[in-house]
């Protein structure tokens, strides 16, 4: 498989990721550790990737891994041609916990948050994580593969 500039740097540093493509855009995929990705946010960071476009979080497959996705965006001197990377860190589901990079792009935080509500993803140092689409009351994690619909809704509730 062909690797980009950003996952050939990584190999020169030996920085532990994997490569998984590009995508139909030419966009560099990479998969990072979760233990590495606060150091490798700072690194994009100041390589001049200062802008996070999107943040996501997916569930892979049941009773399988959960996965944080982040879109950077480097805007150097115009933005007509912005170079662009993925970045994916995975979780497993029995505790999924991920550096937030809140501090390092604070566009990360309604996204984190949003990611926490619906996936279930802890993202550790982050300043305010708690439910943002649901109620705190609410239990279990919607988006999640093995999700199952609570079968009670409140008729109170709908006037």
């Amino acid at each position: 498989m062909q690797q980009g500039w950003l996952s050939n740097w990584l190999v020169k540093h030996e920085v532990v990721h994997r490569s998984l493509g590009f995508d139909h855009r030419g966009i560099e995929t990479l998969q990072i550790k979760a233990g590495d990705w606060d150091s490798i946010a700072v690194i994009l960071y100041v390589y001049g990737y200062n802008y996070l476009r999107s943040q996501c979080a997916y569930d892979v497959a049941p009773g399988g891994s959960l996965a944080s996705v982040y879109h950077l965006t480097r805007i150097q001197y115009g933005i007509d041609n912005p170079e662009e990377v993925c970045i994916k860190v995975f979780a497993p589901k029995d505790n999924p916990r991920i550096p937030s990079v809140f501090w390092v792009w604070r566009s990360a935080d309604f996204q984190e948050r949003e990611s926490y509500d619906m996936v279930g993803i802890s993202y550790d140092n982050h300043p305010r994580l708690k439910r943002i689409l649901m109620p705190e009351s609410w239990i279990g994690w919607p988006l999640r593969k093995d999700y199952i619909t609570p079968n009670f809704y409140e008729i109170q509730d709908a006037h």
